[in-house]
């Protein structure tokens, strides 16, 4: 993650940041300017977001000036306009072709956006609206449920996701769980890690959908671009980060006693994979 570090940038988070594996930052100093900030707020289901400084915009060409050059995978989160600046950047660039996982940022998941959208989904690999944001750029009624969302897929889908048509839509639906579905495959339900009756294990979901995301793209490096199967791990992923206020403790001892907050993350990839096989019997 490319990481503008303002000048006010506090040196607590930094360093437990760090302690994750330097490896997973790259801080880009801004010493003439402060940090970004936002408040992020809910209010029930809904959330509202709003910066409290100028943003400061980060974009492909900037992923060489701290060495990161063709990443695997590129997760955004932008106005479909802004998106499709995005992926113009990364179509100029000679040998790079990634995956594109595209958030539309919640602000702009109004109706007035949708024919931008339209135009950028070509050449989107996997877009992932939550099931609210989903609902509201269609004009569908809320609150979610199943049946809407399922509706909402096959509409995105019919505008043409990905090249060729060949794109996936994943929604994000709190404790419905994800619905994953692609031109070529049927759509089918993800659940969450953490549903209703695990109340006390969800403490605070905000970074949720962004952790779900990193989940998927590390779940495609490891599945081999199989989105469907990528779900399963970003449904884990984001099953840590919600029990608790602020990031999971992650403890390392040898690579095979890699836990956070005191579990597998692989156990519990399997406990989830063992839990929608019987849900097919």
């Amino acid at each position: 993650m490319l990481v503008d570090k303002g000048n006010d940038f506090p040196e607590g988070i930094e360093q437990q940041l760090l302690s994750y594996g330097d490896a997973m930052w790259a801080f880009r100093p801004q010493p003439t300017s402060g940090t970004t900030r936002a408040l992020n707020s809910y209010l029930g289901e809904h959330r509202n977001f709003e910066y409290l400084t100028p943003r400061n915009r980060i974009t492909p060409n900037d992923l060489p000036s701290v060495n990161i050059s063709k990443p695997d995978t590129l997760h955004f989160i932008c106005s479909p306009s802004r998106a499709a600046k995005i992926v113009k950047e990364v179509k100029g660039v000679q040998g790079w072709s990634p995956i594109t996982i595209y958030e539309p940022i919640p602000d702009r998941c109004v109706p007035e956006e949708l024919p931008a959208l339209k135009r950028v989904l070509p050449s989107i690999s996997v877009l992932s609206p939550n099931a609210e944001e989903a609902l509201n750029l269609l004009s569908l009624p809320l609150p979610p449920s199943r049946t809407t969302i399922e509706q909402a897929a096959d509409l995105f889908l019919g505008f043409g996701v990905g090249e060729g048509g060949k794109g996936w839509v994943v929604i994000r639906s709190g404790g419905l769980g994800a619905y994953v579905r692609s031109k070529e495959r049927v759509g089918e339900w993800v659940e969450a890690f953490w549903t209703e009756k695990d109340g006390e294990k969800i403490v605070d979901v905000t970074g949720a959908g962004n952790s779900f995301l990193g989940g998927l793209a590390a779940g495609l490096k490891l599945k081999g671009s199989d989105v469907f199967e990528a779900t399963f791990y970003a449904s884990v992923s984001a099953s840590f980060v919600i029990e608790q206020q602020g990031l999971p403790k992650l403890s390392v001892g040898t690579e095979s006693t890699v836990t956070w907050n005191g579990d597998s993350p692989q156990s519990r990839v399997d406990a989830l994979r063992a839990r929608y096989e019987r849900s097919k019997n």
